[in-house]
């Protein structure tokens, strides 16, 4: 869920037989309509992964700068890493008031690449754009 200027969003997966799955898109169509919103319904397959990939988690903070979700979306697409889920946001620091932009994406990195490698590879091109940044293995319990 998000603000978007004055309009708000979100974006659900919805699991379950197809029965129960038809009668929520149905209620929740008529729901819409009765209330002035706009839903989208998509069908999904489950993921089909033809590799064994690694989860990892990346945290990127610095100053706002034009391009840089840009930037570090092609950093891992030259790699052939797939981001999973991205997340960033721009704010002001509450001392300084400086203009600030965070990101965190999940990515899944092929089994084939030298983990410590891409992770130095990435601190380098952090560096070069003047961001802090972290990247760690997802952890499960």
């Amino acid at each position: 869920m998000t603000a978007l200027g004055s309009e708000f969003g979100m974006l659900l997966l919805v699991a379950g037989n197809w029965h129960t799955i038809s009668r929520l898109e149905r209620d929740l169509e008529r729901f819409a309509n009765n209330n002035g919103l706009t839903m989208t319904f998509r069908r999904t397959e489950p993921r089909q992964f033809s590799k064994e990939l690694l989860p990892y988690a990346v945290d990127v903070v610095g100053l706002d700068q034009p391009g840089i979700v840009h930037s570090l979306a092609g950093f891992f697409a030259a790699r052939q890493v797939e981001i999973g889920e991205l997340s960033a946001r721009s704010y002001v620091a509450s001392q300084t008031e400086t203009p600030m932009f965070s990101v965190q994406m999940y990515i899944n990195i092929p089994a084939s690449i030298h983990i410590s490698a891409l992770r130095e590879e990435f601190m380098d091109f952090c560096d070069q754009l003047n961001v802090d940044a972290i990247m760690e293995p997802v952890k499960h319990s």
